[in-house]
């Protein structure tokens, strides 16, 4: 197994209104713990994005925000090509929608920069509140287990397209768009949700997942971490 782990933080000055750069300091926290050199690469909006990190996390903001965001990956395709190399990229919320084909922002359809096969218009209501799902163990998910929880906040609905699958069938919550109940978008070595929280701190197995595949391992291969607290938490949020 490698003992060092890069994590490329993917424009968190834009994309970093909700917390989600907590999911880069989890997997980080839970690669150190097992005794892994970890460290996080941030890279901004004026940075060019490196395409040879190990994981990438990428979070949401508003639609200026995706606007900016969308243009900039355009322009600096590192994520792109990290994607076809197969290195794992966990994208959150609005961070989801800009690797989609298109999305709306402001009323306008933007071009997403393609990394999976999905489409975000807008919702007539906003989902926000809890939102839990059972895994699909689609593609790359296929050794989750575990229910997945987090918290959604988006105006956005995400329509899969037949190149994607869902992450997870939607138990409580709304998911992707009103009455598809499904959640979150796994295509080659994108693992996507409209999961806050953040969605790797409350889903210990997805972010053990993101470190096997990270570090080419099995996630059985990985050394279990006895989190007490942790597992008591996720407990409560299930409930």
């Amino acid at each position: 197994m490698p003992n060092s782990l890069r994590i490329g933080l993917v424009l968190p000055d834009v994309l970093g209104t909700y917390g989600d750069d907590g999911n880069a300091l989890v997997l980080r926290q839970r690669a150190r713990m097992r005794g892994i050199r970890a460290e996080i690469e941030r890279f901004c909006l004026n940075d060019e994005i490196a395409p040879d990190c190990d994981v990438y996390t990428i979070g949401g903001g508003e639609d200026s925000a995706q606007v900016i965001a969308a243009a900039r990956l355009a322009a600096s395709p590192g994520l792109q090509a990290a994607a076809s190399a197969g290195r794992p990229i966990f994208a959150v919320c609005a961070g989801m929608q800009v690797l989609g084909r298109t999305f709306t922002a402001h009323g306008n359809i933007v071009e997403g920069i393609g990394l999976i096969d999905a489409t975000t218009t807008a919702m007539g209501t906003r989902a926000i509140g809890e939102v839990a799902s059972l895994p699909t163990r689609a593609g790359a998910t296929a050794e989750l287990t575990e229910p997945l929880t987090g918290f959604e906040n988006h105006m956005g609905g995400t329509v899969i397209g037949p190149d994607a699958h869902a992450l997870g069938t939607v138990k409580n919550g709304v998911g992707n768009t009103t009455g598809a109940a499904v959640e979150g978008v796994v295509q080659g070595s994108v693992i996507a949700t409209y999961m806050h929280g953040p969605a790797l701190a409350r889903n210990p197995q997805l972010a053990d997942l993101l470190l096997s595949r990270a570090l080419d391992v099995r996630l059985e291969e990985l050394e279990p971490l006895e989190l007490t607290l942790i597992d008591r938490l996720r407990m409560e949020r299930l409930r």
